[in-house]
This record gives structure tokens, C-alpha cells and sequence, in this order.
């Protein structure tokens, strides 16, 4: 099979897999009620039916750090995220960051009208959009309230109280603050992305980010959300065979079912036939710009 085979378009949407025994989010997540409800809400409760939404900020910092890494492994740049005049934390991190596989934002268009694969894909301030789109995950504890189709998962909101307490052994663990974050238990559910513009690369590229991501989970730097030092956002994912039926695909969240014969075909032609043309598209998008 070649690329002029396959119909590029059926690819506009895709979803990811996503699951997590703990993933806390910096943005903070968005519950579907308040906190104290009629005053009964208990953070340990297991019976509390709190879900929400998580926000697509830091789902799409990290997909994009996974394909970056990937760009980078080919041995070429990497669009930097941030404007060179940004307000950054620390003095003199633009410049480790040329220097680390990035290449000013947004210099890409000098050469080319569409950049690099990563500028072609989140684009930048302006006229340029990006071509992949990422939604927020909406997260229910009822499992027969998710809809797959639709970028949902099964996920159980609790509220997180830690005590930071004072290293100087004089105090005797003596509490300075208490600090609550929001974090979602147990997720499993789907991501979905859609492409406004689909080109082959772009398949391959999510591709081989989503399998860095999930082969990297316990790094450090791979791992999901802004509370990464205690177990939270270490993720197994997977991009899930867009050659699947939408009944096929149910059954992938389906914890009483497994593939069908059918299903394991496609696993196998997407492996053998469809992903190698995705990624020599991508090997020869990076491979010839510089």
C-alpha cells in the first residue's frame, strides 16, 4: 500500500488513550458542582459522583514535548514554544533551550510557508492557527455516563490535602501550611484530536510521540501535569487504530470484552501497511529541512 492509497482525509479524527492512576493538573481541573454541595461533600467519601473536565493546556504541553523529542531524535530542531522576548522565569533559559534542540519560533517560515512539523502543528501567535486541534477531556466517575466517541473517560475527582512540614529537625515535623490540589483517580478514557488540515506526517508524527510518551511515562520530564514529585501524571497511552469501527472502538474501553478477529486484522494492517507510510512521510518531511 502507498500513500496515493489511502484516503488521507478518513484521518481527521483520532483519539488517544489515556489512562492514569493519579493525575493531578496545574490549570487545575473544573468540577461539575461545587465543592461543599448542599454541605455533604466528604474528600474521602468513595461514593462521591463529582465529575468535571480536564483542560486541554497540559494534555497538549505534553503531546507536544513527546513530539518534539521525536523531531529531535531524527537529529534535527524542534519549534521553540515560546517567543524569544517572553517573560522567563529564569535568566538566559531561551538561549539553553537553542541550545538543547530548538530553534527560534517561528523561524521555519523564513524558508518554508508551512514551517516545521511542529509549527505546521500548533502553530503560533497571529495568522497561524495550527493544524491539530486538542479538546478537554470530560471525566465522569459513572461509567455508563462516558462517552468514548466523543473524548470522554471514566475518572473520579478528589480533593488532595498535603501538610508541608519543616525539614529542621529541631521542629520535629511541625507543619508550616496546608495545601489542597485537585487531582482525577483511576482515569481511563479517550483523547480526542482533530486535524483541520490532514497531511501524512502528522499521523506519523502522533504516532511515534504518543509511543515515546508511553515508553518515557516514569521520566521526570514525560510525565502529565504540574504535581510530577509524587506519583501524579505518570500515563499509559496509546493512539488507538483509527481503523476501527465506532462499535470496535467501544470495545476497546470494554473491560469484559477483547479484540475480535476482525480488530486484530486491523492491528495488523495498520502496523504493516498504514503507519510505515505515515512515518517515511515523516522521515522525509524532517530529513529534507534543516
Amino acid at each position: 500500500m502507498t500513500l496515493s492509497d489511502i484516503e488521507i482525509a478518513s484521518f481527521r479524527d483520532v483519539f488517544v488513550r489515556i489512562k492514569s492512576e493519579l493525575l493531578v493538573i496545574d490549570d487545575s481541573i473544573i468540577t461539575d458542582r461545587h465543592h461543599a454541595s448542599n454541605g455533604n461533600y466528604v474528600d474521602t467519601d468513595p461514593q462521591n459522583q463529582i465529575g468535571g473536565i480536564i483542560p486541554a493546556f497540559s494534555l497538549s504541553g505534553w503531546l507536544r514535548h513527546g513530539m518534539e523529542c521525536v523531531v529531535q531524535r531524527y537529529g534535527r530542531t524542534a519549534c521553540h514554544p515560546g517567543e524569544s522576548n517572553a517573560n522567563f522565569r529564569k535568566e538566559g533559559l531561551y538561549n539553553r533551550d537553542l541550545d538543547a534542540g530548538y530553534h527560534p519560533k517561528g523561524e521555519c517560515l523564513d524558508e518554508y510557508e508551512d514551517g516545521c512539523v511542529i509549527f505546521d502543528l500548533f502553530g503560533g501567535f497571529g495568522n497561524f492557527p495550527g493544524n491539530v486541534m486538542r479538546r478537554p477531556i470530560k471525566f465522569s466517575p459513572v461509567r455508563t455516563s462516558v462517552d468514548y466517541t466523543r473524548g470522554q473517560a471514566e475518572g473520579h475527582y478528589r480533593r488532595l490535602n498535603r501538610n508541608v512540614v519543616s525539614r529542621n529537625e529541631g521542629d520535629n515535623r511541625e507543619p508550616l501550611r496546608n495545601t489542597e490540589v485537585d487531582a482525577v483517580a483511576n482515569l481511563d478514557g479517550a483523547w480526542h484530536l482533530s486535524f483541520r488540515e490532514v497531511k501524512p506526517e502528522f499521523i506519523g508524527l502522533l504516532a511515534e510521540g504518543v509511543e515515546y510518551l508511553n515508553t518515557h511515562q516514569t521520566d521526570f520530564m514525560h510525565q502529565l501535569g504540574g504535581a510530577r514529585n509524587f506519583g501524579g501524571g505518570i500515563v499509559d497511552c496509546e493512539l488507538v487504530n483509527p481503523l476501527y469501527e465506532e462499535s470496535e472502538f467501544w470495545r476497546v474501553f470494554d473491560r469484559g470484552k477483547s479484540n475480535t478477529n476482525k480488530m486484530d486484522t486491523k492491528d495488523d494492517e495498520w502496523a504493516h501497511d498504514y503507519l510505515p507510510e505515515f512515518q517515511s512521510a515523516l522521515t522525509e518531511r524532517v530529513e529534507t529541512r534543516q
